[in-house]
């Protein structure tokens, strides 16, 4: 796990009340957090009391919150209070407090995702000395392999608005790329003349080899962007990113060809599942994965990776090539399957 910490303390005063005592306000201490993605993160947080009960004590309450920009949209993440402890949302079995010491109230997250990335809020609440800290947390590219991929489902091109392209990117297994990773895919070699969403709400698209449909060629290689659209009413693709396969993604032989119901089924008695179309970009970007045999995917695509451009198997380029989706009851293709790790 790889973390860089940068700490700088907010505020700490001294406030008289209206009957001329003094109470201590919550400190407040902004912390912030790198983490690589698919990794694991501690986010930091402790009483400023080290004499104070330990977090097993009854009367210690500690709560962490992911913090929106609109407060009323915040997320519960955790909550403690004695050895009682719930986790919340996409939080659920994968955030547990450290309590390394009596005074340690740090959150570990597993598996970090992008979503993960934003502001936490850690509070603990002791009597009268409470103490309120803040954790920027931003999830990093680059430290694990990964591969952005363009996408639309079988309804065709432009067919999806922001919330939908979200969930077509995670039924594959993926989730909605950053600017960042597409202009990382860019300086890469992706060149892809349809427009998609990105994780911000923007819609862009990369191009290497300028031509006149795809914005014409006086402004070079690039990444084109219509900026930010409305997410609701506009329509367009989507650009996924995935990591490293935590499984393996393989051809099924078979002897016959199949229809998707029987390709789906015969996954199923491999003791695996159809693969998803993230499944076979992170196999043919991260493993170098080559077939020329074209199968079906869980989305009733049919495609095949190649990483060994070749004659008769997209001789030009490495890619996953994209045959279409045929009608599903026609015994058609072979299959992909993925079986994940136990």
């Amino acid at each position: 796990m790889m973390s860089l910490l940068c700490i700088t303390v907010i505020a700490l005063t001294l406030a008289g009340s209206a009957f001329g005592q003094v109470t201590i306000p919550p400190f407040q201490l902004t912390v912030k957090v790198y983490a690589e993605l698919g990794a694991n993160v501690t986010l930091p947080c402790g009483s400023l009391s080290s004499n104070g009960p330990s977090f097993g004590n009854v009367g210690m309450r500690v709560k962490w919150t992911k913090v929106a920009e609109d407060e009323s949209l915040n997320e519960d993440v955790l909550l403690s209070m004695g050895f009682h402890k719930k986790s919340y949302g996409s939080f659920e079995g994968r955030v547990f407090l450290e309590e390394i010491e009596n005074n340690d109230a740090s959150l570990t997250l597993t598996d970090m995702s992008m979503e993960d990335t934003g502001k936490y809020r850690c509070e603990i609440i002791n009597g009268m000395v409470d103490t309120m800290q803040e954790v920027s947390l931003e999830v990093l590219i680059g430290f694990t392999e990964g591969v952005v991929f363009p996408y639309h489902p079988n309804l065709g091109r432009y067919n999806m608005n922001f919330n939908v392209a979200t969930q077509a990117c995670l039924d594959q297994d993926a989730e909605v790329a950053t600017p960042e990773q597409l202009h990382e895919a860019w300086k890469g070699g992706l060149d892809w003349c349809n427009a998609g969403w990105l994780s911000d709400g923007t819609v862009q698209y990369p191009i290497n080899h300028p031509r006149e449909l795809c914005g014409g060629t006086n402004n070079g290689p690039g990444i084109r962007t219509y900026g930010r659209r409305n997410k609701t009413v506009n329509y367009y693709d989507v650009f996924c990113y995935t990591s490293a396969l935590k499984g393996r993604f393989y051809w099924l032989v078979q002897p016959d060809r199949l229809t998707f119901d029987e390709a789906v089924q015969a996954c199923v008695d491999d003791g695996a599942e159809i693969a998803k179309v993230g499944h076979i970009f992170a196999a043919w970007k991260v493993e170098n994965y080559d077939r020329c045999d074209a199968g079906w995917l869980a989305d009733g695509s049919i495609r095949y990776p190649i990483s060994r451009p070749r004659k008769n198997c997209s001789p030009e380029e490495a890619a996953v090539r994209l045959l279409g989706f045929p009608d599903k009851s026609q015994k058609s293709h072979g299959v992909y399957c993925y079986r994940a790790e136990q």
